[in-house]
């Protein structure tokens, strides 16, 4: 038996966020958590269909478990017709969520390709929940950036590819906000003066303590006690009597109902919610600085994936230049494919800031790992909104 996988439930929060927030997911290990639920994923057993394609024949489906509305329709349905197997799509709210039901299955979930975010690949192929690979099949990952393969979280990309990769900072409307913001310090001091009372921040454990670690340029990572102390006390006594509502999803409605003046975003959450805005230039995006995170969601082969010749086909098919900008146009995010940024610019897709980030921008963004503080990270979370009145 594998080690096990300690992670944090999901709660209501969690599976109420909404299709904007399932095209990111979630990157902290307790997010909408409040209690920890230790899950023992064992080497699958029982599973009587073979996992391991040989470059045979594709299979007459395959079987996508991800985040809701994360890939263009159009692009599944050309999928089809090029390459014959049908695509069947079932979603799930959360990291847990999916973790979860791979572990409750053992190898016979019926799913042939998953999409986890880069933090939980290690464990997850650590205990059996993910096929290896076969880059002989996969040639379309030669055109991935380099910047975007060979992650700490799967440094061979063994059982993983870049799907979208994103960041977060925020929006501030400019017919209530006139100054310039720039940093954290920038939108903690806002918070606490035009906007407070209306201040949205990301109901994620994780990012919603960024907000104290980045302003007070702490590595978000830390696991020192008097840093998580100093953290809860900033968070539930200087900003959380300005906060009006924790939102995942702020580009659904808050921002474009602007019905908050200062809101923590994912960056293509945000784009969608400016494009969606009956005034698009009320709003300012800004990427949190001097730090913050970055997240990765990834195609993966489901341990037990009852179609993997097919399998690796849809992956291959999705990673091909030649889709890259019908998607990336589609769910706001870099899909980590060469030469894209090129075409989506010559296209003239709009805000492409939000979606594309130099290599200065790279460099402040840091991604979160497991670390031995998470549970705490989750008790300044409740604590913050209960301070809130959420």
């Amino acid at each position: 038996m594998s080690e096990p996988i300690r992670i944090l439930a999901d709660g209501p929060a969690a599976r109420s966020l909404g299709a904007r927030l399932t095209r990111r997911g979630f990157l902290a290990t307790a997010l909408a958590a409040s209690g920890a639920v230790l899950f023992t994923a064992c080497a699958p057993r029982g599973a009587s269909t073979a996992s391991s394609a040989h470059g045979g024949p594709l299979e007459d489906k395959v079987s996508v478990y991800t985040w809701s509305d994360y890939d263009d329709p159009k692009i599944l349905t050309s999928f089809t017709k090029s390459k014959g197997p049908k695509v069947v799509v079932d979603a799930f709210n959360s990291n847990e969520e999916l973790i979860a039901k791979l572990v409750a299955a053992r190898g016979t979930s019926g799913y042939d390709i998953v999409v986890p975010s880069g933090l939980f690949i290690l464990p997850m192929a650590q205990n059996g929940l993910l096929e290896k690979l076969d880059h002989d099949l996969l040639p379309n990952f030669a055109t991935m950036n380099p910047s975007f393969v060979h992650r700490a979280f799967d440094p061979k990309n063994e059982y993983s590819i870049c799907k979208a990769w994103g960041t977060t900072g925020f929006v501030y409307d400019r017919t209530v906000i006139a100054r310039e913001l720039r940093t954290w310090s920038d939108f903690v001091d806002a918070a606490q003066k035009e906007a407070s009372g209306r201040t949205a921040v990301l109901d994620d454990p994780a990012p919603l303590c960024g907000i104290y670690f980045w302003s007070h340029g702490i590595d978000w990572n830390t696991t020192e006690k008097k840093h998580l102390d100093a953290c809860e006390t900033f968070l539930t006594k200087e900003l959380a009597p300005h906060i009006t509502t924790f939102d995942s999803a702020p580009g659904g409605q808050i921002i474009p109902q602007a019905s908050a003046a200062l809101v923590q975003s994912y960056s293509g959450d945000a784009r969608t919610g400016i494009a969606q805005s009956k005034d698009p230039d009320r709003w300012r995006w800004v990427l949190g600085s001097p730090a913050t995170e970055l997240w990765m969601d990834n195609w993966a082969i489901a341990k037990g994936a009852p179609h993997p010749e097919a399998a690796h086909a849809f992956i291959d098919f999705m990673i091909a230049p030649d889709v890259q900008l019908a998607q990336v146009d589609y769910i706001g995010y870099d899909t980590g494919v060469q030469g894209t940024q090129q075409k989506a610019e010559e296209a003239g897709l709009e805000r492409l800031d939000m979606v594309y980030f130099d290599d200065a921008q790279v460099k402040t963004m840091h991604e979160q790992t497991f670390t031995s503080a998470q549970e705490r990270i989750v008790a300044i979370w409740n604590a913050t909104k209960a301070a809130a009145g959420a």
